[in-house]
């Protein structure tokens, strides 16, 4: 069974909103999940999965949240997310969506195979945007 770590960053529950969707699709595609707020997670977990997920609303002048999350980005390597799977996903309340862009491609620049563009929403996901995390979820666990 694919082993497949969620980890997220949340201020008004709207990203890890999409944390669960996203874990409920990769479970329901037959995968094992594991799901963690940034705080409890490690990047040792990352390393042991074969996909991964991470999600951050946009903050600010559109950057990651910088108290937790961005230090947990800083200190990722190649050694943990080089070649696998991973989505990224978050909320945002004004902007364009560029906090998303820089984030893929500072994990690209890792190695990470990221899915598409970065998964984004504004405010509380709609129907729409869950169901996106949800085939999101079963896409990383194939």
């Amino acid at each position: 069974m694919k082993k497949i770590f969620i980890t997220y960053w949340s201020g008004t529950g709207n990203t890890e909103t999409m944390a669960k969707q996203l874990a409920k699709g990769a479970g329901d595609g037959g995968a094992e999940v594991l799901i963690k707020p940034v705080a409890e997670a490690s990047p040792a977990m990352l390393k042991e999965a074969a996909a991964i997920a991470i999600g951050c609303p946009a903050m600010g002048a559109e950057i990651l949240e910088e108290s937790e999350m961005e230090p947990f980005i800083s200190s990722l390597s190649q050694a943990e997310v080089g070649g696998k799977p991973m989505g990224l996903f978050g909320s945002y309340d004004w902007g364009d969506g560029q906090w998303m862009r820089d984030w893929v491609e500072r994990m690209k620049g890792l190695g990470a195979l990221v899915d598409g563009e970065g998964l984004i929403t504004q405010l509380e996901p709609s129907e729409e945007a869950l169901n996106k995390c949800y085939e999101l979820g079963k896409r990383l666990a194939l």
